[in-house]
């Protein structure tokens, strides 16, 4: 490629950073390091009435989180600033007046409930919405007119009669519009602010933007915005349009859809890795060409090219989601799952806001006995309740294996040994095992199965030995004691 290489994610700060969202700007980022450019992030905030208050700082936040970082920006500046659209507005008068002097635009002095009424009388008819072109040409005593009646017009773009516009999208091929389905188009609201198919043009040319990818839904502006940039006489970015993601039942995915946890935030208060996170939205649309699924953002930048986008719908399977984070946390070392965990257990009340070093090594000790089980973080809770709950609560399965004949035998054994046990740690408790064994003649799951489910409350778990030694010896005894008295 000739021309240097500049990708851009814009975001409106209407709330949090979306998984769609998200994936935009990785495919961006991505396209843009694999052929060594420049990766820019601005806002566009032009709609007033939606945006939220810090939401653009939260989104790139979450986004450095991931690990996708960028060359220019509201946080950083650059050569092409600002890079917020509210702090660009005279830059978008000059080139709007541009368009009313040389006839490319004009004023309409319309008001929404006009043009209301002009859309449902086209759409009771079968006929396309468009604005009409009777409002393109406004005398000076109607203007006079609707100024005195305090109209304040807004800013339309005359589109252009009967002509082709061609889309070479980079992932769906040639894309046609013809001109006459589309009529005239706002670039600029009365109260001066432009409209986003003007901004974003008006951007992506200063900004020498060269390539964009974006969401489908973005493909019905594309053709207003070739207009515009052939208007001005400037050269197009290429563009490539990304698919949908769609829910588990096929449908497009819904920001109000709570079947599928749908904002970074989200995944990341639940103990999700950012590499996972980063891995399964790059196979949202992109086949790395192979077998393998597991990939390191920097596999990723050497690997990355938009010919290997799908123009198909990518499914969001929540249960690949966790299987991957899974995969990446069985990877990582105790320490840094122990720290991701801590706050959990914290908030669900089981370990104080400040932990004695001997503290925290028992809670890695518990961390490390469940950590290839986890798919996220948020999971060490409920896994590890049964270390920090006074009250041991039986399941189903669990209240069999306290019926099973047994069971009598085999916890007086233990706790017999238990008792005489000089020293109370792992290697020990499974040497007490290995005398229950030859003492009660039971092996297997009839021997370790009552101890558990006595102990823990569980049918199943990880290492036992090392379940009941970071119980404590007293806890292990009181429970086996108890359900011995209860003759549960």
């Amino acid at each position: 490629m000739a021309k240097e290489i500049r990708t851009r994610y814009a975001p409106s700060p209407t709330g949090h950073l979306h998984i769609g969202g998200a994936r935009t700007a990785l495919f961006n980022y991505l396209f843009a390091k694999h052929h060594g450019g420049s990766f820019i992030v601005r806002i566009e905030d032009t709609d007033q009435t939606r945006n939220v208050e810090n939401a653009d700082e939260e989104q790139m936040k979450n986004l450095k989180w991931l690990g996708i970082t960028w060359e220019e920006g509201t946080d950083i500046g650059g050569p092409y600033g600002p890079y917020r659209q509210m702090d660009r507005l005279d830059i978008y008068r000059k080139y709007i007046d541009q368009l009313l002097s040389e006839g490319k635009a004009y004023y309409c002095y319309a008001t929404k409930e006009e043009l209301d009424a002009e859309r449902e009388e086209q759409l009771a008819r079968g006929e396309t919405p468009r604005i009409l072109e009777k409002h393109r040409h406004v005398t000076p005593e109607q203007r006079e007119q609707y100024e005195q009646e305090g109209r304040t017009p807004s800013i339309h773009f005359m589109v252009p009669d009967d002509k082709q516009y061609v889309v070479n999208d980079l992932i769906r091929g040639q894309v046609t519009f013809d001109s006459k389905e589309m009529g005239d188009f706002v670039i600029c609201r009365p109260d001066g602010i432009p409209t986003y198919n003007f901004a974003v043009v008006i951007d992506d040319y200063l900004m020498k933007i060269s390539h964009v990818f974006r969401g489908e839904e973005h493909l019905s502006n594309t053709p207003r915005q070739l207009m515009i940039y052939e208007a001005f006489g400037w050269e197009p970015p290429q563009f490539g349009h990304l698919a949908l993601i769609l829910n588990q039942e096929g449908k497009k995915m819904s920001k109000r859809d709570e079947s599928i946890i749908q904002f970074i935030e989200q995944y990341r208060e639940l103990g999700f890795l950012p590499d996972a996170i980063v891995n399964f939205l790059v196979l949202l649309g992109w086949s790395p060409g192979g077998e393998e699924e597991i990939f390191s953002l920097d596999e990723l930048i050497k690997l990355f090219s938009e010919d290997r986008v799908s123009k198909s719908p990518a499914v969001f399977d929540s249960t690949k989601m966790n299987w991957m984070n899974n995969f990446y946390i069985k990877r990582q070392s105790v320490d840094l799952i122990t720290e991701m965990c801590i706050p959990h257990l914290q908030k669900a009340g089981f370990i104080d806001e400040e932990l004695s070093e001997e503290k925290k090594v028992w809670v890695r000790s518990i961390v490390a006995l469940y950590q290839e089980q986890m798919s996220y973080c948020a999971q060490i809770v409920p896994l590890a309740a049964l270390f920090f709950l006074e009250e041991v609560v039986y399941d189903e399965e669990a209240r069999a294996v306290l019926k099973e004949p047994q069971l009598p035998e085999v916890l007086s054994s233990f706790t017999k040994h238990l008792e005489a046990a000089a020293e109370y740690n792992a290697d020990t408790i499974k040497a007490i095992l290995k005398d229950v064994q030859k003492e009660t003649g039971y092996k297997g799951k009839a021997l370790f199965m009552p101890v558990r489910v006595a102990a823990t409350g569980q049918a199943h778990g990880r290492d036992l030995a090392e379940t009941l030694y970071l119980l404590g010896q007293q806890t292990v005894f009181e429970r086996v004691k108890r359900v011995l008295a209860n003759g549960e």
